[in-house]
């Protein structure tokens, strides 16, 4: 669930990126690059109400996203990834082989040699 946000969010905010890239602060924006067309089709008025809307739709859209995301996080840690899963199912540690230590070793240090048990 968390990923289907993560990608709403981007394709949000690119739309968003791409609507303020359109719209000009001197008021030109998109009317002023359409070389008059606008002015014949919706107006230099309709078309800067209409980017004004949708930066405000997109943005709060993308606020609300975000807002909405963490409570779609689980709350015990887990996730619902089948790489978590593999990884919860294996071994916690691995067994050591075991070896066997011979009787006539070398003592440690500061300790009586043992005499084997024919001698």
């Amino acid at each position: 669930m968390l990923a289907l946000f993560g990608v709403l969010i981007i394709i949000f905010s690119i739309v968003l990126g791409l609507i303020v890239l359109i719209q000009n602060p001197k008021g030109g924006g998109l009317s002023g690059s359409l070389s008059g067309l606008g002015n014949q089709l919706m107006g230099v008025k309709q078309s800067t109400d209409i980017l004004e809307k949708g930066t405000w739709f997109f943005g709060a859209i993308v606020a609300l996203l975000c807002l909405a995301s963490p409570a779609f996080i689980p709350k015990d840690g887990s996730s619902s990834s089948a790489n978590d899963d593999i990884l919860n199912n294996a071994p916690t540690s691995v067994p050591q082989p075991k070896t066997a230590v011979p009787a006539n070793t070398v003592p440690m240090q500061g300790t009586a040699p043992v005499k084997p048990a024919g001698q």
